[in-house]
């Protein structure tokens, strides 16, 4: 799917259409989560990022499946040094796309400004999503064990990105763009000891698998089939689909998808809002929306944690 890069555009966005379900309140955090969260304390126009930029770098890690052996990912960190209680976003690309084209995009520069508005700094982080042969890896581990994508993004990014200062689910979100939206839906669910909140711009909540990465077994990669598990059900999604976007899936579109996924969070009362702002599947689209994604993912990280046996 094409992400294409653009202009940033002045935000457009609508509210959610009349008699849609509201978003669902409650604690971020269900007891039994980890309990070890640094506290988050929004400083609105006083944090450094205010005054200066973040500060770009590309780091690779060995990973089998990539160019040469190494899989990059792009890090952007907010001024002064790295702790356990800075929040990270781990932000996925499209399958066309690659890390480049999020930190091309202005990522850094408008996450900077909602750093500076909100007053919470966090870390941002991309992977490179690709592997050598050019197959759609729908950010997952290749069932013919080519690659293993989502082991890289789940265990040796974070250990590359966090080092020392690992930092609990809590603090720790993931977001993405068309295939990344699909990713930043699906991983948290695999693995919902790692993440608390995702973001999806443009994503799909169903196994879109051109390529076949994961065989003939792919229901367990699918969003809308994870949601039974009662360890996901803390787990907090913002799901943002332009109005325009009609980015034909290998059965349906893209168009609804956000929607329909929102409808079965809801129905197990999960944490979920919805965007759609005015626009089609490109970064003109997706970057204005970042005021209210940002606040979405500061009010998770700023949540009380619930104390272990609590309602």
């Amino acid at each position: 799917m094409v992400a294409t890069a653009g202009t940033l555009a002045s935000l457009r966005a609508d509210e959610e259409p009349p008699g849609a379900s509201a978003p669902v309140a409650g604690a971020a955090f269900l007891p039994g989560a980890a309990q070890d969260a640094p506290a988050v304390h929004p400083r609105p126009g006083e944090v450094a990022s205010c005054e200066q930029a973040g500060t770009d770098e590309i780091i690779t890690v060995p990973d089998k499946g990539a160019p040469d052996g190494e899989r990059p990912i792009w890090v952007r960190r907010p001024p002064g040094p790295d702790s356990a209680d800075l929040p990270v976003l781990y932000l996925l690309h499209g399958s066309t796309t690659t890390h480049y084209d999020v930190r091309d995009a202005g990522v850094g520069k408008a996450m900077d400004e909602q750093m500076c508005r909100t007053g919470v700094e966090f870390v941002i982080a991309a992977p490179f999503g690709q592997e050598v042969g050019g197959r759609d890896t729908e950010w997952g581990d290749d069932a013919d064990g080519e690659f293993a994508i989502e082991t890289f993004v789940t265990e040796k990014a974070i250990e590359a990105v966090e080092g020392d200062h690992t930092r609990p689910r809590q603090l720790r979100a993931i977001g993405g763009f068309s295939m990344g939206g699909y990713g930043a839906a699906a991983l948290p669910l695999r693995h919902p000891d790692t993440y608390s909140q995702g973001v999806s711009w443009a994503g799909y909540f169903k196994v879109d698998d051109p390529s076949g990465t994961f065989g003939d077994n792919p229901a367990p990669h699918a969003p809308d089939r994870l949601l039974d598990n009662p360890d996901v059900r803390d787990i907090r999604f913002m799901l943002i689909e332009g109005k325009d976007d009609h980015t034909p899936l290998q059965e349906g579109s893209i168009h609804g998808e956000a929607r329909r996924f929102a409808g079965l969070l809801r129905e197990r009362d999960m944490t979920v809002e919805t965007l759609y702002p005015k626009g089609g599947h490109d970064f003109e689209t997706w970057v204005p929306t970042f005021p209210q994604a940002v606040d979405f993912l500061v009010e998770g990280w700023t949540a009380p944690v619930a104390e272990p046996g609590g309602n």
